[in-house]
């Protein structure tokens, strides 16, 4: 048997592989979370919650309309993004210009009302959602077999986080956005709905959050307490990478999770806390996280 450092090649392998799976869902959640702060300036703390509610609306669409996981990866996230765009429409908005910690403990609040609503509904042990039947079966890469919806998890929130990141710094409206972020008023005069803008951004990154839900109804039941579980995790991203910066979420939210499961091999007991020393050392070197600008 193979060994590295005293552990098992195909250990390191899956743990590896595993690591990268979760960062995956960091990367996809922090990127939204960044989007959102960036142009809002909101600690959205409601983030997880519309996580679990993108894959609650995926299993609804199939328990009670017959659509399916391929289609639910669209629909779901523009009905909870048209969610977020109430949420913000109707709370979020009046807070504009407001110290974050306000933002903060709304957010917070409104995540607390929707998980207790969902564990009402549906309890706390969750529901089924089985895994769509052409992402079935194993993928054999040679030196592992790996299930081939892992792979596709991966795939699918890598191009996702391409795709926005390249929406935000190679486009028109990306560039509007960020000058929205930097100059607000300037932008208005320029004919530019910022309040809009705002809008429709919030209901974005919460759409993203909502697609990273859809990702994982199929690997996990689907229960109230999800989203809750990643939550302060991806706090965690978005700050090591600098908050507001989405380059930062998508790099730090994948490498976190290989640090993540590289400490599983090695040292299991500090697994659940590696993240957490990871940026406290962050912080204490560059207090604006890896890629964030110096106030």
């Amino acid at each position: 048997m193979v060994m590295i450092f005293g552990k098992p090649l195909l250990l390191l392998y899956g743990q590896l592989t595993l690591g990268l799976i979760n960062g995956a869902f960091y990367a996809l959640l922090s990127l939204g979370f960044a989007v959102i702060f960036g142009l809002l300036n909101v600690i959205n703390f409601a983030h997880g919650a519309l996580f679990m509610l993108g894959a609650f609306v995926t299993w609804g669409l199939l328990t009670y309309l017959g659509i399916g996981y391929w289609a639910a990866l669209v629909i779901a996230p523009i009905v909870v993004g048209a969610l977020g765009v109430a949420l913000e429409k109707l709370l979020i908005a009046r807070l504009h210009g407001l110290d974050h910690l306000y933002g903060l403990l709304l957010t917070f609040g409104c995540a607390l009302v929707i998980e207790g609503l969902m564990r009402s509904q549906f309890g706390s042990s969750g529901v089924p959602y089985a895994i769509p039947h052409a992402l079935q079966g194993p993928l054999n890469l040679g030196f592992m077999v790996l299930p081939l919806y892992r792979a596709w998890v991966v795939i699918a929130a890598a191009a996702m986080c391409l795709v926005t990141w390249l929406l935000i710094e190679k486009t028109r409206l990306g560039a509007t956005l960020r000058a929205a972020t930097e100059n607000a008023p300037l932008v208005q005069a320029f004919g530019v709905n910022v309040p809009r803008l705002v809008t429709l951004t919030y209901g974005a990154g919460v759409g993203l959050a909502a697609f990273a839900g859809v990702l994982a109804a199929p690997m996990n039941s689907v229960n109230p307490n999800m989203g809750s579980n990643l939550i302060v995790v991806v706090f965690a991203t978005v700050v090591i990478g600098g908050l507001g910066s989405i380059l930062g979420s998508i790099i730090t939210g994948f490498s976190l999770g290989i640090i993540e499961g590289l400490t599983k091999v090695y040292y299991p007991e500090g697994s659940a806390t590696v993240v957490f020393v990871v940026m406290v050392i962050v912080l204490l070197i560059r207090p604006a996280g890896l890629f964030g600008k110096a106030a």
